[in-house]
């Protein structure tokens, strides 16, 4: 059972820049409804997947400087990444098909 990975200045080289595998990363705030609204497909995306993609979480009210690198504006954001790089995102909230989409082309 894949759990989601909870993502920080100090572990987000390790867990996302230098992951063998693709990487779903949700920018994301306590007090954000749409958030929420993602959170149980994310979880069921975390384990569906498991070895095949990962998924992390970025809370960006304790995460300022992480959210500033990638230009968070509007959460959720949504960010695929591969080799360290973007690949693809999605901001606002999304269905599963929609979600899953964006990092189909990855795994």
């Amino acid at each position: 059972m894949a759990k989601e990975v909870t993502l920080t200045s100090a572990n987000f080289e390790d867990e996302v820049q230098n992951s063998a595998i693709p990487v779903l990363v949700d920018f994301w705030a306590e007090w954000c409804v749409p958030c929420k609204m993602i959170s149980p497909i994310l979880e069921e995306i975390a384990e569906a997947f498991d070895g095949k993609i990962k998924v992390g979480k970025i809370n960006v009210d304790q995460e300022e400087a992480l959210a500033g690198r990638f230009n968070i504006i509007s959460i959720p954001t949504l960010m695929v990444f591969k080799g360290g790089e973007v690949v693809n995102q999605q901001v606002g909230a999304g269905s599963r098909d929609a979600i899953e989409k964006l990092f189909a082309d990855y795994i």
